[in-house]
């Protein structure tokens, strides 16, 4: 998908936040929008889960609330995944307060019934990087994002394949940007002269 500052049909390479300072730069950018308290939970739950974004805007209200965790089958593999909530629980449950009594899906949208669009969430996530000047961000950034922490805290790229459902570490591994950041820091170690 195209940034917002990128001319129409041009493809960015959209990469995970790397630090905490980031991360939370992000959330407060997010939570400028008309729709702030939503858009900074699209990208709590974002990158606290892994979700792909198609899973995360269908998400209803009776899924998440007042639990720590859920089952889902993912839209694109069909596998059933459990999803853990529990560092954001109250978050949830102050959004939900928000909402109407009768709302269904978690992050629903103004136009109709039903939840907003990745396009939209898109939107939302890349006018928010804008914000903080970074042009590499979109709804993969919270996957990748998730995967990037995950993995620096653990150093498991087994379960993290499993977690994203890859066919390979090495798949996982670059889809995280580790591949290219090793790369790089073996390179600056090196003192050819």
């Amino acid at each position: 998908m195209a940034n917002l500052n990128v001319k129409k049909g041009m493809l960015i390479d959209v990469q995970p936040l790397k630090s905490k300072q980031e991360i939370n730069e992000l959330i407060e950018a997010l939570g400028m929008s008309q729709n702030g308290l939503r858009d900074q939970l699209l990208f709590k739950i974002g990158v606290s889960t892994g979700l792909r974004c198609g899973d995360l805007v269908a998400l209803k209200v009776e899924q998440v609330k007042g639990k720590s965790s859920f089952k889902i089958r993912e839209g694109k593999t069909k596998k059933e995944r459990t999803v853990y909530l529990n560092n954001l629980m109250a978050d949830i449950a102050d959004y939900i307060e928000t909402l109407p009594v009768d709302a269904i899906y978690l992050f629903a949208s103004r136009k109709g019934g039903s939840h907003i669009t990745t396009t939209q969430a898109y939107r939302i996530i890349a006018k928010a990087g804008d914000m903080i000047g970074n042009d590499s961000i979109g709804t993969h950034t919270m996957r990748k994002t998730f995967g990037y922490t995950y993995y620096r805290a653990t150093k498991d790229v087994a379960t993290l394949m499993e977690i994203f459902n890859h066919s390979s570490q090495k798949t996982t591994l670059r889809y995280i940007g580790i591949t290219e950041e090793s790369i790089e820091n073996s390179i600056k170690s090196i003192s050819f002269f």
